[in-house]
């Protein structure tokens, strides 16, 4: 068998790996060996973090919703209640941002899931 000379593959592997850490403080962004420990961290808590992100909005919409429910005298948890009631299919995300940008429009909808 002809011999393989491998530098070049592993070379590639490494600065491959090394342009991921880009921006990395201190070792973490010049050595391999650092680098590719601080990626593992990092791409596990960004696959995680992209799935908190979720709940961290419907929580933020939750937010927005009741303040807006408030105003028109009405709590969140019976807003929501008497909107599945009343069959308005309008999801948090568009219900929070009518809550903010036009308060005239969300009074509507209370008005009608009374």
């Amino acid at each position: 068998m002809p011999r393989v000379k491998r530098g070049t593959t592993a070379n590639k592997r490494r600065k491959n790996l090394l342009k991921h850490a880009k921006g990395f403080m201190w070792t973490r962004s010049t050595k391999y060996r650092q680098a590719k420990e601080a990626l593992l961290h990092a791409w596990s808590f960004q696959f995680a973090d992209r799935r908190k992100k979720k709940s961290n909005f419907r929580r933020l919409w939750q937010i927005k919703i009741n303040a807006g429910a408030k105003e028109n005298g009405i709590s969140y948890s019976q807003f929501i209640n008497r909107l599945t009631k009343s069959k308005i299919e309008l999801d948090r995300k568009i219900l929070a941002d009518l809550a903010q940008h036009e308060p005239e429009v969300f009074k509507k909808i209370v008005e009608t899931a009374k």
